[in-house]
């Protein structure tokens, strides 16, 4: 997720972030409600395509993950071979356990306990957006689960800028990989489009920016400009749910429990990634300050990815870019609750 920072304390969470599922759902609420009322200017926002390409949801996408990208600092790859127990345990699950579980869990919940309520097209849907989400790890919100729990604020910066580089050459072939094997016909243009514009181009714009900015000012520089832009990173994050919701809005109020039914893998992912990579560090000994965000980055969620490519490959009236949104929705309180518990838990750790 995008690090919206706001008024944060030192080694606390900004007053944006500590309420962020309340700001989501009243956001939905809002797009719901606009949906309903406005179902033309909705219609005509959502006929705005290229290639597949929604232009609205594209600028709001980059609104939120530019301020990240420009915080993704690679020249502290250099430091990659520091301890690298915690890079290891953070590349095992983000990569190799995290998106396969996540499909696991939409294959047994979607096909299996909740057959009875939901149709098969729409349940591939739903079990496309979780992959979606299970292939896109976290490279932003994890700095701020990072200072909440004490870790190592540089490590931290080199496991995600790591992962922002597999993510280039691996979220592609591996959502291709889970989709097919739900019987979900893959447009693989549309797929690698997707990756070039949410991923490639923003790392690419961001690291350009940083290193112009760190020419004339150094680190200063960087953070006064995200510190400014970090309002259009809110902006977007709030329109894009809007948004989403406001297409969704029938659908949802049709059948208000299927917010319900998505969060319940969704909730069962996220404590059960936690606790395979969170008992690895511990049984490796690896140190808190590492251990705690190793964990944490593997839970959390790059959302924006997600309900960018959801949109791209399903339609912004798709059961997949619900099912992506509904994961920012329940994210934050389940995050809060790790990062007490890693805290009440750290002195286990080396």
């Amino acid at each position: 997720m995008t690090d919206k920072t706001s008024s944060a304390a030192p080694g606390g969470i900004g007053f944006f972030e500590k309420w962020l599922s309340l700001w989501i759902a009243l956001c939905i609420v809002a797009g719901i409600l606009l949906g309903t009322l406005m179902p033309g200017v909705f219609g005509a926002l959502a006929s705005l395509e290229i290639a597949s390409v929604n232009l609205v949801v594209a600028v709001l996408i980059w609104a939120m993950i530019f301020p990240m990208m420009v915080n993704v600092d690679f020249a502290s790859l250099s430091h990659i071979g520091d301890r690298p127990k915690g890079l290891i345990i953070t590349l095992v699950v983000n990569w190799i356990v995290k998106p396969f579980t996540m499909a696991g869990l939409g294959l047994l919940f979607f096909e299996g306990l909740f057959a009875d309520w939901i149709d098969p097209q729409s349940a591939q849907e739903y079990i496309a957006g979780l992959i979606l989400l299970g292939a896109a790890p976290c490279t932003a919100m994890v700095f701020v689960w990072s200072q909440m729990t004490k870790g190592d604020a540089t490590y931290t910066l080199v496991q995600v800028s790591v992962n922002d580089l597999i993510m280039i050459v691996a979220f592609a072939p591996i959502v291709a990989l889970l989709l097919g094997v739900t019987d979900i016909v893959v447009p693989w243009s549309t797929l690698l489009i997707s990756v070039v514009l949410y991923v490639v181009l923003p790392l690419a714009a961001g690291a350009l920016v940083r290193r112009s900015l760190i020419a004339k000012g150094g680190e200063p520089a960087v953070k006064a400009l995200t510190d400014r832009i970090k309002p259009v990173s809110i902006i977007g994050l709030m329109a894009t749910v809007m948004l989403l919701f406001g297409f969704q809005g029938e659908t949802i109020l049709e059948d208000p429990i299927l917010i319900g039914l998505i969060a319940i893998p969704l909730i069962i992912q996220s404590y059960g990634i936690f606790a395979v990579a969170y008992a690895a560090a511990w049984a490796w000994r690896v140190p808190f300050n590492v251990a705690a965000p190793c964990a944490l980055i593997g839970t959390s969620n790059f959302f924006e990815l997600a309900v960018a490519v959801a949109i791209s490959l399903f339609g912004l009236n798709s059961g997949a870019a619900l099912a992506t949104v509904v994961g920012v929705l329940v994210e934050v309180p389940v995050m809060l609750s790790l990062v007490a518990l890693a805290n009440r838990t750290r002195h286990h750790f080396p």
